[in-house]
């Protein structure tokens, strides 16, 4: 693989184009992390970075949670636990389901798209790095 290295001022505008990316995709992906059942926060945090390689804080993922559950995409509920503190559980409601729905097919086509559009970008890559 080849290694880049870059500027100051162009590491700051890559991280930038990248967490707002990742970002604009963190609704789906907690709805999408809800899909089989319900979850606490901690979990939909490992269930992201196992399966989408989303790393988040737990600072960033329960005001998501929170504007969602306000929105009636997902609703909680404290639940005992047999061993420590009880646990604020998190699923998807009939809304939320229908929203999870709707923004995977747009992604998967949005996606799709950009797909072909960037396949000759990466052909080129791919080509330079044989050279």
């Amino acid at each position: 693989m080849a290694q880049h290295s870059f500027s100051a001022p162009e590491i700051e505008t890559t991280d930038k184009w990248e967490a707002q990316m990742r970002k604009g995709c963190l609704e789906m992906a907690v709805l999408a992390s809800l899909w089989h059942g319900r979850l606490y926060g901690l979990e939909i945090l490992r269930v992201l970075k196992r399966d989408s390689r989303l790393v988040l804080a737990e600072g960033t993922i329960y005001p998501i949670l929170n504007r969602l559950r306000a929105e009636g995409l997902v609703q909680s509920q404290w639940v005992e636990a047999e061993a420590g503190h009880p646990r604020k559980y998190y699923e998807l409601t009939q809304s939320g389901r229908d929203r999870a729905t709707r923004m995977a097919e747009t992604w998967t086509e949005f996606s799709a798209g950009l797909g072909c559009l960037i396949e000759p970008v990466l052909k080129h890559k791919k080509m330079e790095q044989t050279l």
